[in-house]
């Protein structure tokens, strides 16, 4: 009685066809990432041993983007590890270290420093309202 079962509903089957390939789609750009991540390793080890002065705003720099690499791997990892979910805090982590470079790197104009930390600010704030609330929202009774 297998054979006569209803056909699956076309809202049922676009669903999972797209996660699939949202799937294979994060895992190729974890891989990537993953390269990346090793390149910048290699890149920052040999800044660090080659023997010559060092700029520190450089160094920070490879630092800062070492992590953002490395945060974006994590933040892909606990998508898988969470059922397919991104926690919001991890694009606040990304972010927060994003405006750091930027103000490390891009710190000629005064004003844009203190737009970048206004934001970094703002996100700081947004984060610890996600830490104060609570993670399951309260049933309604209708």
């Amino acid at each position: 009685m297998k054979f006569l079962s209803k056909p699956k509903p076309f809202k049922e089957i676009i669903p999972k066809v797209l996660q699939v390939i949202l799937n294979i789609g994060l895992t190729v750009l974890a891989l990537t990432l993953c390269v990346m991540l090793i390149i910048e390793m290699v890149e920052l080890l040999k800044f660090i041993f080659n023997g010559q002065k060092h700029e520190y705003k450089y160094l920070l720099a490879k630092i800062l983007v070492f992590f953002l690499y490395f945060e974006f791997i994590t933040m892909i990892v606990k998508y898988f590890k969470e059922d397919y979910h991104f926690p919001l805090r991890y694009f606040m982590y990304i972010g927060i270290t994003a405006m750091l470079r930027l103000i490390i790197v891009e710190h000629d104009s005064a004003m844009d420093t203190l737009i970048f930390a206004g934001v970094i600010l703002i996100l700081i704030i947004s984060y610890y309202i996600i830490n104060i609330t609570p993670r399951e929202r309260p049933i309604r009774k209708t």
